[in-house]
Parts: C-alpha cells; sequence; structure tokens
C-alpha cells in the first residue's frame, strides 16, 4: 500500500458518510453481500466508464456490518488523464449513481505523501444510547441502542477516565494474527442530551477490531450499576477477555471524524503508523 499515487495517477481523497444498515461493513467480500466499498468502486467505475477496470479505495477505518459513517474519508488513485476528463462532474454524477444511504461529499486531489489509512492521527467515533423506560425514538432506532436500566454518566465517566492513555486494550478487542492491541486512548467521555439520549465519545489514534463497542458494554455495565467504576480499570489490566463484557449492538456506532497532520508531517505519521508498537518497558519477545 503506497504512500504515492503511481506514475501518470492522481491520488483523490473521497470524504463521504453512510448508514450502515443495509451494509455488510465497509470492505469487499466474496458472495455478493452489500457493502460499502463494493457499492462506490461499482459506481466509479459506471460513472468514468472504465468497463471492467476497478479503481480500490483505501479507507481510514474500515467500520463493520451496521456501523455508521458521517465523516469517512477514503482515497483513489486515478489515471490522470481519466480524472482530468471527469473531475468536474464527477461528484454529481457519483450522486445520480450511488443509493440513497451512501454519499460522497468531496473529491480533492491529496497532498503529496497522504495515505487515507496510515496518515491518519486519530479516529473519533460517537456511541448513542437511551435508558428511556419507553424504548427508542422510532426516528433514531437504526442509530441509538435501547438500555433497559437507568444510566449513572457521572460513574460511567469515573470508569473511563482510568481507561485514557496508551495501554494494551488486548481484553477489549477481537485479536487478529500478528496484529498488536496496544492503542492510545485520547478521548473517553459520556453526556447526556436534552433528549435524553447519552452519547459516548471516543477518540484514539486507532482502534482493535471490536474495541469501541466493547469498552461501551463494560461502560454500560457501570452505568446500570452491575459493576463498579474500578471495574473496566481491572478488565483492562487483566489483558485477557472477561466474559462479562459485551460487545454492544453495531447500530449506535457513527465514526464521525478522521485527523490528519499537517501536509508536511504525512511522511513521518505514515512510517510511524506502520511501526509496530510496544509499551515502554515490554520485553522484544
Amino acid at each position: 500500500m503506497s504512500d504515492e499515487a503511481a506514475p501518470g495517477h492522481v491520488r483523490v481523497r473521497m470524504d463521504l458518510s453512510y448508514d450502515g444498515t443495509a451494509f455488510s461493513g465497509w470492505a469487499k467480500q466474496a458472495g455478493g453481500r452489500r457493502t460499502v466499498q463494493g457499492e462506490i468502486e461499482d459506481a466509479l467505475r459506471t460513472v468514468t466508464r472504465s468497463g471492467d477496470t476497478t479503481y480500490e479505495l483505501t479507507v481510514a477505518g474500515r467500520t463493520d456490518a451496521g456501523v455508521h459513517a458521517r465523516g469517512q474519508v477514503a482515497h483513489v488513485d486515478l489515471p490522470r488523464q481519466l480524472w482530468a476528463e471527469h473531475r468536474e462532474k464527477l461528484l454529481k454524477r457519483l450522486a445520480g449513481r450511488l443509493s440513497k444511504d451512501v454519499r460522497v461529499w468531496s473529491l480533492t486531489e491529496a497532498p503529496e505523501g497522504f495515505n487515507a489509512r496510515f496518515s491518519a492521527i486519530w479516529r473519533r467515533y460517537a456511541y448513542r444510547v437511551t435508558d428511556d423506560p419507553g424504548g427508542v425514538d422510532p426516528l433514531l432506532r437504526n442509530h441509538v441502542l435501547w438500555h433497559d436500566w437507568p444510566l449513572d454518566v457521572d460513574a460511567m465517566n469515573e470508569a473511563a477516565r482510568r481507561l485514557l492513555g496508551e495501554h494494551d486494550f488486548a481484553a477489549y478487542c477481537k485479536r487478529r494474527e500478528g496484529a498488536t492491541t496496544i492503542r492510545t486512548l485520547q478521548e473517553l467521555r459520556l453526556s447526556r442530551g436534552a433528549d435524553g439520549v447519552v452519547t459516548a465519545t471516543v477518540r484514539a489514534d486507532a482502534f482493535c477490531h471490536n474495541m469501541v463497542r466493547s469498552l461501551i458494554g463494560a461502560l454500560l455495565f457501570v452505568g446500570d450499576g452491575h459493576r463498579g467504576p474500578d471495574w473496566p480499570g481491572k478488565v483492562l489490566a487483566a489483558g485477557v477477555r472477561d466474559s462479562a463484557v459485551h460487545v454492544v449492538r453495531p447500530h449506535g456506532l457513527t465514526l464521525e471524524e478522521v485527523g490528519y497532520p499537517a501536509d508536511e508531517l504525512l511522511a513521518a505519521r505514515n512510517k510511524e503508523a506502520r511501526n509496530k508498537r510496544s509499551l515502554p518497558g515490554a520485553g522484544c519477545c
């Protein structure tokens, strides 16, 4: 995965959003399942009249089935001539071709060294849940989880503060062979809106699989009184999956924004992001 477009090509940054309800996640899959990547690549191939040629997207954060995105970022490398021919009308043509649950908002030439995945310095998610005894507003049912116990947001925030910083989040991640679970959790806070919906804001340099939904599952156990505020931190320190930590349902989760450094820092960030991380003082083996 190069940090530069091939000769004769232009790297194009794509800002987009989607309602994940009817998608089997971001990444293309075998078997004809509907995915965000597959749908956009198909639309791009059609509107640029590229025949059998597919221009593959690289995304900032792969989302699971049912997860939404308001501020997703991807890049695609297009032949320079094709970009010059279509750039002025490409956005509108994509809008006419794509389904209504996915939108591309901007297409811009990326700065030198830009990589949608490796250049990112943080991703910010929001998870929304309501404890209203009546349930979820029907207009929000695909975006808000219903938790049928009253939630103490202050207790949840107390527990959340103990999880901030750089840690091995193995206890909150689904392990993948050869991948590290060390992450820096930069922000984790919860607030209750005037409508009673509790929004958890979660920001980190990167996330491992199921990390956000597992963290929220642990915090909900604190909020409803089943566990004390120190429990999520103890689970983190133990470093192993706890059967009491539930991975909450995906529909409450939205990727809100992806952050990137200044253009002159892109190359350094790409290199840093590719390095396998270890915690200070950890052994090499």
